[in-house]
């Protein structure tokens, strides 16, 4: 047996399998592979299994998934002088696997770079009020700033999202006193709204009553019963209640009077004479 052609036997079987794993490339499906060729860009490699020249090729993977990039607390002054921390997310994926492999070197730390500046330029223009009631356009012009930046580097900014607004302590205070004073004004409204219709409703029910006297008397009845339900000792008279008794006194005492003056005008004329007798 001639160990040495063995030897020289296993060798190129090493060797093979060295070569053959060099020059095998398996692409995901969610990837695509930039192949460089002594350096040059000779195209793009999609999904499934590939092959290299060892030592001439190089297969570059780029994943074509989108990514979630928090963006870090960013100490901001809005445009009424108010310091906040705001904190963000974005979302961006790869649309030209050559041009984010050629033409910027980390996509991903140039994307959390220039997602901050933007961060910060645009909440600066903006008041506290607006910060907080209009995120919705607050994000729409960080993501446009984002894509016309990033079109270049062949990748897409999906979305952005501010995630968390820290205020200062004494903002909140005072935020806290503006809602509190904002509820009391809108509950006095309320209540003077209130009392209006109720006014225009009683003035509208003294009319009917005005009309109809006996629906006042009526009530008065109905209120006297409402206050008997609970045994209440206390006797309440109406107001309308007392005048009528009052007014009723009153032509008592003129009848008794007029009675009286009566009697004495009869007690005091003569009595009548009888008429003469005549004989038959």
């Amino acid at each position: 047996m001639d160990w040495t052609a063995i030897i020289m036997w296993l060798i190129a079987v090493a060797l093979v399998l060295i070569l053959a794993k060099m020059a095998i490339r398996i692409v995901r499906q969610y990837e695509q592979g930039v192949l460089f060729r002594l350096g040059r860009v000779v195209g793009v490699r999609m999904p499934g299994l590939r092959f290299i020249i060892p030592f001439i090729d190089k297969l570059t993977l780029v994943s074509l998934r989108i990514v979630t990039m928090p963006i870090q607390s960013q100490g901001i002054i809005t445009q009424d002088n108010v310091s906040v921390d705001i904190s963000a997310v974005a979302y961006y994926r790869v649309v030209d696997a050559v041009k984010s492999v050629v033409a910027i070197e980390n996509v991903s730390a140039a994307i959390n770079q220039i997602a901050q500046t933007t961060l910060r330029k645009v909440v600066g223009r903006h008041s506290l009020d607006q910060t907080l009631s209009e995120t919705e356009r607050i994000n729409s012009d960080i993501r446009e700033i984002l894509d016309a930046l990033t079109l270049e580097w062949g990748v897409e900014v999906t979305l952005v999202e501010l995630k968390d607004i820290q205020l200062p302590e004494t903002m909140k205070r005072a935020m806290a006193r503006q809602a509190e004073a904002e509820r009391e004004k809108r509950a006095k409204i309320i209540s003077a709204e209130g009392e209006s219709i109720a006014a225009t409703a009683l003035g509208e029910a003294s009319d009917t009553m005005m009309a109809h006297p006996l629906a006042l008397q009526l009530r008065n009845l109905q209120s006297l019963v409402e206050i008997a339900v609970d045994k209440n000792s206390t006797v309440v008279f109406p107001a309308p209640l007392m005048s009528t008794i009052g007014e009723l006194s009153a032509f008592l005492a003129r009848e008794n009077q007029a009675a009286q003056a009566a009697q004495a005008s009869r007690a005091q004329a003569p009595p009548a004479q009888a008429p003469p007798f005549k004989a038959a």
